[in-house]
C-alpha cells in the first residue's frame, strides 16, 4: 500500500439506490463516506417500480420514507386473471406496520430523492468518477479514480464497499466469486404506458394475467401511466434491443385474451427488454472490501425484490460496518453481514425461481394454475403466508450467530423482524417501533414487576448504545426481555430474569468500556 494524501473512513462505489441507501446510513453515524460514479447523474431509467412493506421501514430508518410515500402509489390488492378470467384477488395489506401497503415507486425516482438526502448529510456523489483498481492492505484499502478530467488520483479508506452492479470492479479486484448461471429461455419485456382496454386505471391495483406462454403484469405508476412488463419464453434468434409498441401490444393482448388493445406509450418513453443471471457472490466481505445489492447478487425480476433485497441490505451492512469502525463492536459483526445477506438472497432466488404466478405457464401449468388458484386466494392462511412473503415480513436472520435465546416456536423468535406493534411504555401509549432507533440497540422488558437499575447498570458497561424500556402490550406480558438490533430484527430473547444470558450475548457482541 502507497501513501496517498485523500484518506476517508469509506468509499462507495456505485451511486445506484444501494449505494446511495448505504451512504446515507453510513453518514447518519458519522462515518466520512464518499460516494463516486462513473455515470454523469442519477438514471433517467425506471427499471424497478415497487417498494414492499420492509423495505420502506428500512427507508423509514434512514429518514427517506416520508418523500418517498409522497411521490409514490400505495398499493392495496393485486387482481390475477388466468386465460382472460378473473381468478381472484390477493390482499397486499399487512398488519403491525406503518406501512401496510407496498408502494408503486420507479426506481429513477428512488434514485432522485435518496440523492436528496444523501445531499443533506454531506456532500454530492462523485458524479462521471469511474474506479479503476481496488487494492487491499491491513485494514484499510486504496481506490484508484479515473475523474471526468481523464486523470487519475488515489483514494485511501478504512472500508470500500461494491456497488456498482454485477460487473463489480471490487468484487473482480478482491478475486471473490460470482457463482451462478445465466437463466436460460426467459425473457422480460416492458414498457410504460397508457392502456385502451376493459382494465379501468384503479391507482391501488396489480393485475397479473397468465396464459399460455406468457405472464403480463400491470402496475400503476405516479403520472396516470401503467407499466406492463411480461415474462415470456426467449426465442432464437434471440430478438435485441427494447420491444416495439407493436409487439408490446401483442403480448398484452396475448396475455389479457383481448383483441386489438392499444397501448400510448407515456413521456418520457421507457421500453425495456432484460435477460438474466442468478449469481451470488461466495462470500461478501474480504477484509476492508464489502459487496451489495447487485455487486453481490442477482436474480430475474419475478416478484419484484431486487431493488428491495439491495436497500435491505444496506440497512443490514450501514449499522454494523458503524459499530466495528467506532469500535463498539467486534470485527467479527460484520461477518454477520455477509452470512445473513447471502441467505436472504438464496431464499428469494428460491422463491422466485418457483413462482409459477409469474414464471410463463406451458400448458399442464396454466391448467393446473386456472384449478388451484381461485381456491388458494380464498384461503385467508394461504393468502397471508403469500403476502408475508412479498411484504419482506417473513425474512428473518434466525440462523444467524447474532440471533440468540430462547428457541420455541412463540414469537416473535430471535432474528425475526419485531412487529410494529400498539404498546404503552413509560412515555405513555404509543407504536412499538416509535421506541427503536436505527442509531442504537433497544432493550424491551415486557410486564410491569421488577426492578429494572440492575439491568440499565449493566448495559451502561458497554460502549454499544443501547436504550432501555418497560413495555405493555395489549397480549398477557411474561416477563419476556428482547434485545432488539438497530435495523429491528431480535438479536436475543431471554426471561426478564436472566440477566447471565444478556451478560452473555453483550459479551460476545459489544465491547466494554475501559
Amino acid at each position: 500500500m502507497s501513501a496517498v494524501r485523500d484518506v476517508r473512513d469509506a468509499v462507495v462505489i456505485g451511486g445506484g439506490p444501494t449505494g446511495l441507501a448505504l451512504a446515507i446510513a453510513l453518514r447518519r453515524y458519522g462515518i466520512d463516506t464518499v460516494v463516486v460514479d462513473k455515470s454523469p447523474g442519477t438514471k433517467h431509467e425506471p427499471r424497478a417500480s415497487v417498494i414492499w412493506q420492509r423495505a420502506l421501514e428500512a427507508m423509514r430508518d434512514l429518514g427517506c420514507a416520508d418523500v418517498l410515500m409522497n411521490e409514490g402509489l400505495p398499493l392495496s390488492r393485486a387482481e390475477f386473471y388466468v386465460r382472460g378470467r378473473p381468478a381472484g384477488v390477493q390482499k397486499a395489506l399487512m398488519p403491525d406496520t406503518a406501512f401496510p401497503g407496498p408502494l408503486s415507486i420507479e426506481q429513477d425516482a428512488v434514485e432522485r430523492l435518496l440523492r436528496d438526502r444523501l445531499r443533506q448529510l454531506g456532500p454530492d456523489v462523485q458524479w462521471s468518477t469511474e474506479a479503476v483498481a481496488v487494492r487491499l492492505g491491513e485494514g484499510s484499502a486504496e481506490v484508484d479514480l479515473r475523474g471526468p478530467d481523464g486523470h487519475t488520483r488515489t483514494i485511501g479508506s478504512r472500508w470500500v464497499i461494491g456497488c456498482e452492479g454485477s460487473h463489480s470492479i471490487v468484487r473482480k479486484s478482491v478475486g471473490i466469486p460470482f457463482e451462478g448461471k445465466q437463466r436460460g429461455n426467459l425473457q422480460c419485456v416492458q414498457l410504460n404506458a397508457k392502456p385502451d382496454g376493459s382494465h379501468p386505471y384503479d391507482p391501488a391495483v396489480t393485475r397479473i394475467f397468465i396464459n399460455h406462454g406468457v405472464t403480463l403484469i400491470t402496475d400503476v405508476v405516479p403520472g396516470r401511466g401503467m407499466r406492463f412488463f411480461a415474462f415470456c419464453p426467449d426465442p432464437a434468434p434471440h430478438p435485441q434491443g427494447p420491444p416495439s409498441q407493436r409487439e408490446m401490444e401483442a403480448l398484452v393482448s396475448r396475455a389479457t385474451g383481448e383483441d386489438g388493445v392499444r397501448l400510448v406509450p407515456t413521456d418520457p418513453h421507457w421500453a425495456n427488454r432484460s435477460r438474466f443471471h442468478d449469481r451470488l457472490a461466495a462470500t461478501l466481505r474480504q477484509g476492508p472490501a464489502l459487496l451489495a445489492g447487485d455487486s453481490a447478487h442477482l436474480w430475474a425480476p419475478i416478484g419484484g425484490h431486487g431493488l428491495n433485497t439491495g436497500l435491505l441490505g444496506a440497512h443490514n451492512l450501514g449499522w454494523k460496518l458503524a459499530a466495528v469502525h467506532h469500535g463498539w463492536a467486534p470485527d467479527t459483526l460484520l461477518d454477520t453481514y455477509s452470512t445473513e445477506q447471502r441467505h436472504t438472497a438464496r431464499e428469494v432466488m428460491r422463491q422466485m425461481r418457483r413462482n409459477v404466478l409469474e414464471l410463463p405457464p406451458n400448458r399442464p401449468t396454466l391448467a393446473a394454475i386456472g384449478l388451484l388458484l381461485p381456491h388458494v386466494l380464498r384461503s385467508e392462511r394461504l393468502e397471508r403466508q403469500g403476502t408475508l412473503v412479498l411484504s419482506d415480513f417473513a425474512r428473518n436472520h434466525r440462523a444467524s450467530t447474532l440471533s440468540a435465546g430462547r428457541g420455541d416456536r412463540s414469537l416473535p423468535r430471535p432474528g425475526d423482524r419485531l412487529p410494529d406493534l400498539a404498546v404503552t411504555s413509560g412515555t405513555g401509549p404509543g407504536s412499538l417501533h416509535d421506541l427503536l432507533s436505527y442509531q442504537r440497540w433497544s432493550l424491551l422488558l415486557t410486564g410491569d414487576g421488577g426492578d429494572t437499575s440492575e439491568l440499565r447498570k449493566l448495559t451502561e458497561k458497554y460502549v454499544m448504545p443501547i436504550a432501555l424500556f418497560r413495555i405493555r402490550t395489549e397480549q398477557p406480558s411474561d416477563g419476556t426481555l428482547l434485545l432488539v438490533r438497530p435495523d429491528g430484527h431480535i438479536g436475543l430473547r431471554a426471561r426478564a430474569a436472566d440477566d447471565r444470558a444478556l451478560r452473555s450475548y453483550l459479551d460476545r457482541w459489544f465491547v466494554r468500556k475501559r
